[in-house]
């Protein structure tokens, strides 16, 4: 069996490999930035990360990584206060330890949470729509895009596949309710979809993510251009409950041929840019090949 591939920021990660719950390939990063950069470069199959203290837990409940890295990788957190850290497990994360934790049970949880991680992908495999959006999901997004790079092989043609990541749906549950956030999930996917032409998908890709697939485009600019067409679209306020309520937005680009010829991999490319992309109030988007963030000209309203 291959080693399992593991990311480990700001924690020791020996032991592991004696703790009798397989062998990991382990990539060690000093902080959450350095994690976020590895996580573009290849998937992996779990995170350990260390948060010795409130702020860094803050910090690590607050990465806008946080979603993109559950989204495939099992989560384990060490954590001073792991009754503190409830948060976490409701954004994804698998397991909570004690920085205490010796090896062969930090092995443990990363080694199960793995297994579950990938039932959980199975069980999402199996249902072809989001429940909350009506949308595809993304089994159905990564299968319609594999189609159509097959069919590419003997007609190539350019094709962009853009990741969405939106900031707010967390407040909103907090202050309007659990029923508030689904709306607002839900008006963001008619507001994406109006801005697009019939041939392109529309996808769920997470709790804060959705996908867009370009099939056609004539240039790679021209991604940009519906990049920030989107990006304007969901920068007008939603009405929630009577109130007016704003979420932030990110994109990332992946582009084909030029990022890539496999589905999961333009997908893992334009959900990690999304996620390193700055959203604070103004949209930003950014192309894998270009290796960094670019603010979009688009003003908060």
């Amino acid at each position: 069996m291959n080693p399992y591939r593991l990311i480990v920021v700001a924690a020791d990660p020996a032991g592991l490999a004696d703790a009798g719950w397989g062998d990991f390939d382990i990539q060690s990063c000093a902080d959450l930035d350095a994690a976020a950069a590895a996580l573009q470069q290849a998937p992996v199959d779990a995170l350990w990360i260390t948060a010795p203290d409130a702020p860094a837990q803050q910090a690590l409940l607050h990465w806008p990584a946080l979603s993109a890295a559950v989204l495939d990788a099992a989560l384990v957190a060490s954590l001073a206060q792991p009754a503190d850290g409830l948060a976490l497990l409701r954004r994804g994360a698998q397991d909570l330890l004690p920085l205490s934790a010796p090896p062969a049970e930090v092995a443990r949880a990363l080694r199960l949470g793995i297994e579950r991680k990938r039932l959980e992908q199975a069980a999402r495999s199996a249902w072809a729509t989001d429940m909350a959006t009506g949308l595809p999901n993304r089994a159905q997004l990564i299968e319609h895009v594999s189609h159509l790079l097959a069919l590419r092989e003997r007609e190539p043609a350019p094709m962009a596949l853009l990741a969405v990541r939106i900031e707010g749906f967390a407040t909103v549950q907090a202050r309007l309710g659990g029923e508030s956030a689904h709306v607002l999930r839900r008006k963001v996917a008619v507001r994406l979809r109006a801005q697009l032409r019939a041939s392109d998908v529309v996808a769920s890709v997470g709790a804060d993510g959705f996908a867009v697939l370009l099939a056609w485009i004539d240039a790679p600019g021209d991604a940009r251009k519906v990049a920030d067409k989107l990006a304007a679209a969901l920068q007008r306020p939603f009405s929630l409950q009577g109130e007016a309520v704003a979420v932030g937005v990110a994109l990332g680009i992946s582009l084909s041929p030029e990022d890539g010829r496999d589905a999961e991999e333009l997908l893992r490319r334009s959900l990690a840019l999304a996620a390193t992309a700055p959203a604070l109030g103004r949209a930003g988007y950014a192309n894998f090949s270009e290796r960094g963030a670019v603010p979009a000209a688009n003003d908060e309203e």
